[in-house]
């Protein structure tokens, strides 16, 4: 049976912005990525491939699989300076997790020396960058997720807590690597109106930039191309929000 996929509507880098300002979102293939964030710092990308390999199982799935393993980390990104804060747990309001919300989620830190990465760290400079360009200049609050969503037990969902938004400013997610399975597509939604696209994430460094403002979004459960071989699908999550983190405010 062959599964009918749908290539991303990529755009070149000079169009980001204006698709972002038109349609609340924008895909950079890898080579828009490159031209986007530099060619040298684009060149050291795969050395952050490594870090999915080490990445603890997620203990606060509600549905209670065992699909999904997680890195978590957050930093403040102002201008060309970023600076890392100490480890925090990710909240998350009902409003935008049916699912997950209103638990403190403490999740393993980023790998040592990830933040210092010159590759990692042009990322989030360009990334401040453009979402300064949408909201104004000015100092973000930045959360950057590892995940991996497995098939060892079958199926892996990407999002259990289906179409949503993170209630933050901008979400941008990073495809880093796609072993052996089928699914695990994209679907991004306007959050005011029935208007949706699909699509299937699958190049390497291949990133989704969305407005977490305007569009709501998830990705369908993955399965194993051969029941005999797990697979798996690496994202790179990193959300951008204005005014400061989102916090657990109960006393």
């Amino acid at each position: 049976m062959t599964t009918l996929t749908f290539s991303p509507p990529a755009v070149l880098p000079d169009q980001l912005l204006p698709a972002l300002s038109e349609q609340g979102y924008a895909v950079l293939d890898a080579r828009g990525v490159a031209q986007w964030l530099g060619t040298a710092a684009a060149e050291q990308l795969p050395e952050l491939n490594a870090h999915w390999n080490d990445l603890p199982m997620d203990q606060h799935l509600k549905d209670g699989g065992r699909y999904r393993s997680r890195r978590h980390g957050s930093c403040v990104v102002d201008g060309q300076h970023v600076q890392a804060v100490p480890d925090r747990p990710h909240w998350q309001p009902l409003a935008y997790n049916a699912l997950h919300g209103g638990m403190q989620r403490w999740f393993a830190p980023l790998p040592p020396g990830l933040m210092e990465h010159a590759a990692f760290r042009a990322l989030l400079v360009a990334l401040g960058e453009v979402t300064s360009a949408l909201r104004g200049k000015q100092p973000w609050y930045v959360e950057s997720h590892l995940f991996r969503i497995d098939t060892a037990d079958g199926i892996g969902r990407p999002t259990p807590e289906g179409a949503h938004r993170d209630g933050v400013d901008l979400v941008a997610v990073f495809l880093v690597a796609r072993h052996h399975i089928k699914g695990g597509e994209t679907r991004v939604f306007d959050a005011q109106q029935p208007h949706g696209l699909r699509f299937t994430l699958a190049e390497p460094w291949s990133l989704l930039l969305l407005d977490d403002q305007r569009v709501i979004h998830e990705s369908t459960p993955i399965q194993p191309l051969d029941a005999q071989e797990p697979g798996w699908r690496d994202t790179l999550v990193i959300t951008l929000r204005s005014g400061g983190f989102l916090e657990d405010t109960n006393p």
